[in-house]
């Protein structure tokens, strides 16, 4: 077992356990990939007060997140193919974060359905929906979470229309991989990735395939998909599906003030800022950047969350100290469950646990909820989000 001190360690075990199609997925964003850079870069920018001859004892960095108690302000956030990472990767992560204390996510576009998720954790999970032209299969998808005993909506408003990620296209990317000369090759440098998948039944996905209309097998619902997500949804349809639910609703892929003040008016009872990894709009800003601005601009009238680019505790503790009631980790826990299954998770999550709990120490804080921009050094023109004179012009 090797030594894992960072997510990095992760990561490079995960680059070599894992096939090509599924690694590129995971890490990489549309078009020039800018957005998907400086999501991560973005967080080097700020940098940390240190104070010292404070009393460092009896420290906390458990919070809540839309009322949920949870052991650090970080939940793992909806990763479409989870389960084409490592074999039931959604079950294993979900149990990972159960036996942490964090939320897990299930993404709609899961291997393992909402049914496996639920038979095989004790505790609610979160479910992420997207909306699609066929209401009835969203409808039964609703259902299908709130008989599951999922307690938060995660709804997901910026992937109306799919963004193109070039390395998608170019590895032919699908669930069951295809086999094609450069798959075979490349899968055959993957033993124990094909040992794992080969013992179990969960190969697409599971919240589709024999749920939505003509969708029977993996043959039908490439075309289904391409045609499925909805570009009409607007703020109406996001009311529809609030009343639909009747519980906590998240609202994921907030990146603009005017569209966080719109998300009050529906109800909602969190917001994420998100650009969906860097995978959507190339060119927008990164989620840390675009926080500030958007905290200001609700207060503390809604919970707000963030995503995109957080590796270590340390960008957690910057994230919060901006104003932000939670984070998300998306390609963090990735790498741990491509690289160790389960066991890789709990890694992701012990060191992202204890890299927060140091930093807050010697930032001279002993209390997650006390943490503030006194905390951090940010440069004058970090909080300008630099299209604001443009929308108010």
């Amino acid at each position: 077992m090797p030594v894992i001190t960072n997510v990095d360690d992760l990561h490079r075990i995960y680059k070599r356990r894992v096939p090509k199609m599924f690694y590129d997925y995971c890490q990489s964003g549309s078009w020039t990939e800018q957005t998907f850079r400086e999501n991560e870069t973005d967080f080097d920018k700020i940098r940390l007060r240190q104070r010292v001859a404070v009393d460092m004892t009896g420290r906390s960095v458990a919070t809540q997140m839309v009322g949920r108690d949870v052991a650090m302000p970080v939940a793992l956030a909806p990763v479409g193919l989870t389960g084409m990472q490592h074999a039931d990767g959604e079950i294993l992560a979900a149990k990972a974060a159960e036996a942490f204390g964090v939320p897990f996510t299930l993404s709609t576009m899961s291997i393992c359905s909402i049914e496996d998720v639920a038979k095989r954790t004790k505790k609610p999970f979160w479910f992420q929906l997207y909306v699609m032209k066929d209401e009835e299969f969203v409808d039964n998808l609703i259902g299908r979470a709130k008989a599951a005993g999922c307690d938060a909506l995660v709804l997901t408003l910026d992937l109306q229309i799919l963004g193109q990620r070039h390395k998608d296209l170019k590895n032919g990317l699908s669930a069951p991989p295809k086999l094609t000369p450069a798959t075979i090759a490349n899968l055959m440098t993957k033993v124990g990735w094909g040992l794992q998948m080969s013992k179990t039944t969960r190969r697409t996905f599971g919240n589709i395939v024999g749920h939505a209309k003509g969708v029977s097998d993996t043959s039908s619902l490439s075309s289904w998909t391409a045609e499925q997500f909805d570009p009409k949804l607007d703020w109406d349809k996001v009311r529809r599906i609030k009343e639909k639910w009747g519980g906590k609703l998240i609202l994921k892929g907030i990146l603009d003030a005017e569209d966080a003040r719109m998300a009050l008016q529906v109800g909602a009872d969190a917001i994420i800022v998100s650009n969906h990894g860097g995978r959507q709009l190339d060119g927008a800003l990164s989620s840390i950047r675009m926080l500030p601005e958007i905290v200001d601009a609700v207060g503390s009238q809604v919970e707000v969350h963030m995503d995109g680019g957080i590796r270590s505790g340390q960008d957690v503790l910057k994230a919060m100290a901006l104003g932000a009631k939670g984070t998300y980790i998306g390609r963090a826990f990735i790498y741990g469950l491509g690289a160790m299954g389960q066991e890789g998770v709990k890694h992701t999550l012990d060191v992202i646990h204890k890299e927060l709990d140091v930093t807050m120490a010697l930032c001279g804080e002993r209390n997650i909820h006390d943490l503030g921009p006194h905390n951090l050094l940010v440069p004058k023109d970090f909080r300008d989000a630099w299209a604001a004179p443009l929308r108010n012009s």
